[in-house]
């Protein structure tokens, strides 16, 4: 027991050093010069006004979107589902779509609002449709999640062929820290209040998780919490997807990583989920930064390329466990 606790502390403490040694590295990448131990006034403008911004960015939605994988494969009980997987992500592009559409000119409150309302409601129909089916297989749970996220996206490019919005559409396909400035990135922070909901409700997450039976034993309102999970996950992304785009494999790698590490009490990890998440993005920012400066690669494509290969690598160690 108490090598197991020294064990989270060290965790912690190692995380929490190497997000410090990423975020000085991030200050520092970028195309125009800095002379940090004589900086001049410029220099400084582009601290406040770009890199440092563009760090926070970074760490709240590293944060965010790995908590959201962890809460979605706590309620349904499976490793492979995730708001990517779930389609999640896909009805944050439709409620933006529908915000461009009725409302022309929008402002960025309005699109998260009309994104969380459609994610709220196609999680929703994920989860009862879980409940119909009761597939017992985990590998087509997520194949459904998968299939129903193409048919919004269908839906979606759909109307944006028809109103003449692909290229509009095109920057919420692809995550992108490169236009994050000072006045462009405070919509995250409508998702910290979340966070901390979802911290606070950890272990009845973890409860709704077992099944209805177990719960209602318990005393749980079991349909309650999952919808309150459902809205923590819906305006996660939505607040994420509006601000900086999509971050596909994050929420599936990091939370499965942490799994292996601390075991699968929601509580216990989700501190150490969170940390992970804005070291991988922030690592994957600085890597994306670096290989063909000055110019970048996307954040999305980033974490596409290095969260697939860990992913694989995954379910290959899982395969050679079990034989």
């Amino acid at each position: 027991m108490v090598q197991s606790k020294r064990f989270a502390i060290n965790t912690k403490l190692i995380l929490l050093c190497s997000l410090f040694l990423l975020s000085v590295l991030s200050i520092m990448v970028g195309v125009k010069d800095i002379d940090f131990f004589h900086p001049t006034l410029n220099d400084m403008h582009v601290i406040f006004i770009s890199r440092f911004p563009r760090l926070i960015s970074i760490i709240v939605a590293g944060c965010s979107v790995s908590i959201t994988g962890l809460i979605m494969q706590t309620i349904t009980r499976n490793k492979f589902v995730s708001p990517t997987i779930a389609g999640t992500t896909d009805w944050a592009r439709l409620g933006i779509l529908f915000a461009m559409l009725f409302f022309s000119g929008s402002s960025s409150i309005v699109r998260m609002l009309s994104a969380f309302v459609t994610c709220l409601l196609g999680s929703y129909l994920f989860i009862r449709l879980l409940m119909k089916i009761r597939v017992k297989n985990e590998v087509l749970i997520p194949l459904i999640g998968l299939m129903l996220g193409n048919v919004v996206n269908a839906i979606a490019t759909y109307f944006a062929y028809r109103y003449d919005l692909v290229q509009n559409m095109s920057s919420w396909l692809q995550g992108s820290f490169s236009l994050i400035l000072k006045g462009r990135y405070e919509l995250l922070y409508i998702g910290i209040p979340f966070l901390v909901m979802g911290y606070f409700y950890a272990d009845k997450f973890t409860i709704a998780g077992m099944g209805k039976d177990f719960s209602q034993n318990l005393g749980l309102n079991h349909n309650r919490i999952i919808n309150l999970g459902l809205a923590v996950v819906s305006m996660i992304t939505a607040v994420v997807t509006v601000t900086v785009g999509g971050l596909p494999f994050l929420d599936l790698v990091i939370p499965n990583i942490i799994s292996m590490i601390k075991g699968d009490n929601l509580k216990n990890s989700l501190l150490d989920t969170a940390l992970m998440g804005a070291n991988f993005v922030l690592l994957c920012d600085i890597i994306g930064r670096l290989i063909i400066y000055p110019y970048e690669i996307p954040i999305g494509m980033m974490i596409s390329i290095i969260g697939s290969t860990i992913f694989l690598w995954m379910i290959l160690r899982r395969k050679k466990n079990e034989n």
